[in-house]
This record gives structure tokens, C-alpha cells and sequence, in this order.
């Protein structure tokens, strides 16, 4: 590298600042843009399997995610009125010592707390607030971010880290419309001291039926309960995780099912249940220009039926940073990290929208038969979570 490059992130999530986080460490200079006016996440779960979890504890990060963590020691599958187990994915000591990480799952916003601490540590000018991109230029001598403010800043190379809604993608890539999946989510969360002692294991949950499924797991250390239930809906909703739907019409979309999960849908706060749609970008096939490209949903957002949508981009911002080290030409640079990453994160969008299916078949037998084909704790260990983005072999630029 022939000199040191300043690198503009647009966008201060969670995957624009590990990406920061990374490309520091890599030596680069780094300034992050994020419109909002203060960094938070909405109140929602997230789950990390060892190949994002590394990521995170090569950026120092191992004691302060296990005091905000909680740590399942399985996966288990159940049908939805009987819980009978379908399958099960080990978790606990056997992922960790698998996978050379542990797998943890978090409140988002405790993440980001974490990751932005971090960023202050490193630089307390790293992340600038209230600055809404609104496009770039490029050019041989770099690239020029624009804000809709009127200001502008000028560096090396860009990222667009700013969600499925970018304007760096936009640009890009044109504008995307969302699709429909016929889906809708609904999200609550319940404190476990409001519900029955010993009401579960320390595990992660999905519950399968015709028609819906739900996923069940730990935050905050066991003291939160997340409930995420997706269900078939032909109409259309905001594309948005704030909009709250009446409790009873969540309780009604579940009629039928187990009694543990009217128990937490019963324990939840009536006031504060949200619904979204589920919408679904088919993956591009191109994310980069000469001096700009896209990490995380900005580039391949996905439905969350794998639990690898923060991972993407946790990974992305790590092979990103190596990639920008393996030529002195900026574009070839690019073209590295992004040839590194599309095979994979594509496999990955792609096995989350079939899991859209897998989960909702149209009976029991069905979903019975269908799982009794698969080895998910198998197919998971093999090219999932073993994936290392800190080492995995770069792709060539062509």
C-alpha cells in the first residue's frame, strides 16, 4: 500500500462500525457517517455464531460481549402444538470449542453500545453524527460523500454500510424494490422474572407449523426472553421494526399452538408488541464502482431464517480490511473483497429465503419428512460457522 488511505463509512451500525473497527486496526484512517442524531438500535434481539464472534474478539471485544451476553447451549426444532424435537444443533462448549468462538445472542442495542464504546476508545472523532448521505462522486483522485446538509467530505475509498435503504446502493447498484415476501414478523420481548421458574432451558427455539413459524431465545445474560413469529400474510405492511399491531391480533395469529407459547405471548406487554413486513432484495451480482462499495444489507440483505444477517456484515468489515492491504490499486482492491464475499453471502441469502418455505409447510407429515432429510447441525458446521473471515483465502480481483 502506497500510502495511508482515508476510508468514508456511510452508516454507524453495527456492521459500519466493526467495518471502522477493522480497517483501523488495518492501519487505514477512517471517518463514519450515521444520519441519525445519537447511535441505538431498536429493541431486538441478535444472534452470533462463532464466525462473527471472531471477528468481534479479534477487535478486543471477548469480556465486554460475555458480561452482555447470553450463551444457548442448543438448537432445537419443534413442531409447533406438540413440541416434539425435529432436530437439534449443539451449542454451548461444543460450538466454541468446534468453531474456535462461542455463539451468543444479544440486544442489538447492548451490541452496538459495545461496538461504539470501542470506537470512542480508538478515536473520540471516529463517528460523526447527523450527517444523512444523499450520493458521491469519483474520480482518479479519490471520491467526494455528500450530505444533505450541503457539506461534503473527501477520502480514498467509500463504503456504503447504510442498510436495505442506501443511498450509496442506490447509486450503485439503481434503485431495488423491495419484495413482498407474503410474510409478516412479529416481535416481543418478556422478562423471565415474569415468567414460570424454570419456565425453559437456556437453548434457542424454533417452533415450525403450517403457515408460520417462531423463534425463541435469551438476551441480556437469561434476563430477557425474545419471541420473533413470522407468519403467512397476504397483506401489505410498513417496511419498518417500531410499528406496534394490537397484542391481540399477534395472540390470535398463534391460536393453537403450544401452551409454552401462549405462556410467553401471555407474559408479554400488551403495549409493546411490533409487526413488520418481510421483504426480500434478490442478490446483485455487482456491489462496487472504481472507489465506492457495499457491506452488509446495503449489499446483500437477507431474511433472517439463518440468523446470519449482522454476522454478513460483521464478516464483511473484516475481509474488507484485508482486502484493501492486497494492492496499491483502489479498484482492484475492491474487486478483491467483493469476488471474496458474493459467492458466500449469495449462498447464504439464498438458504434463508428456503427456509421460508421449510419452515411453513402445509402439515405436520410434511414438515416431518422434510426435516427427517436434512442434517442441519451438519450442513450449519460445515461451511457456516466454520468460516473465518480473518483468515479465509482472498479471491483474486478477476
Amino acid at each position: 500500500m502506497a500510502e495511508k488511505r482515508k476510508i468514508l463509512i456511510a452508516g454507524g451500525g453495527i456492521g459500519g462500525i466493526t467495518a471502522a473497527l477493522c480497517l483501523v486496526r488495518a492501519g487505514f484512517e477512517v471517518q463514519v457517517f450515521e444520519q441519525a442524531n445519537e447511535l441505538g438500535e431498536v429493541g431486538a434481539g441478535i444472534q452470533l455464531s462463532a464466525n462473527a464472534i471472531r471477528v468481534l474478539e479479534y477487535l478486543g471485544l471477548r469480556e465486554k460481549l460475555a458480561e452482555i451476553a447470553a450463551q444457548p447451549i442448543r438448537y432445537e426444532f419443534k413442531i409447533f402444538d406438540t413440541a416434539e424435537v425435529l432436530q437439534k444443533i449443539p451449542l454451548g462448549d461444543t460450538h466454541s470449542k468446534k468453531h474456535g468462538a462461542p455463539y451468543l445472542q444479544f440486544h442489538r442495542a447492548d451490541l452496538l453500545a459495545v461496538l461504539v464504546q470501542k470506537a470512542h476508545d480508538v478515536s473520540p472523532s471516529l463517528v460523526h453524527l447527523g450527517k444523512t448521505v444523499t450520493g458521491f462522486d469519483e474520480d482518479e483522485q479519490g471520491v467526494t460523500l455528500k450530505f444533505s446538509d450541503g457539506t461534503t467530505e473527501h477520502g480514498d475509498i467509500l463504503i456504503g454500510a447504510d442498510g436495505i435503504k442506501s443511498a450509496v446502493r442506490a447509486q450503485i447498484a439503481g434503485d431495488t424494490v423491495p419484495e413482498y415476501t407474503g410474510q409478516v414478523a412479529w416481535r416481543v420481548m418478556v422478562p423471565t422474572s415474569d415468567l414460570p421458574k424454570d419456565f425453559m432451558e437456556l437453548i434457542t427455539e424454533i417452533w415450525v407449523g403450517p403457515g408460520k413459524h417462531a423463534v425463541v431465545y435469551f438476551l441480556r445474560r437469561g434476563e430477557l426472553l425474545n419471541f420473533v413469529g413470522a407468519v403467512d400474510h397476504a397483506e401489505w405492511s410498513e417496511e419498518g421494526w417500531t410499528v406496534k399491531y394490537p397484542w391481540s391480533d399477534m395472540k390470535k395469529d398463534f391460536e393453537g399452538w403450544h401452551p409454552n407459547i401462549q405462556t410467553i405471548l401471555d407474559a408479554a406487554d400488551h403495549d409493546m408488541c411490533f409487526r413488520w413486513a418481510l421483504n426480500n432484495r434478490p442478490p446483485i451480482k455487482n456491489w462496487s464502482t472504481d472507489r465506492a462499495t457495499l457491506l452488509g444489507d446495503a449489499a446483500h440483505a437477507t431474511l433472517p431464517y439463518m440468523a446470519q444477517g449482522a454476522a454478513m456484515a460483521i464478516e464483511d468489515g473484516a475481509v474488507l480490511a484485508r482486502a484493501l492491504k492486497a494492492s496499491d490499486d483502489v479498484n482492484e482492491c475492491l474487486q478483491i473483497y467483493q469476488n471474496s464475499r458474493i459467492e458466500r453471502t449469495t449462498k447464504i441469502v439464498n438458504e434463508s429465503s428456503a427456509n421460508k418455505k421449510l419452515f411453513h409447510l402445509n402439515s405436520t407429515q410434511e414438515l416431518k419428512a422434510a426435516f427427517a432429510k436434512r442434517d442441519i447441525s451438519s450442513e450449519r458446521s460445515n461451511w457456516l460457522f466454520s468460516y473465518d473471515a480473518l483468515n479465509e483465502k482472498l479471491s483474486p480481483s478477476i
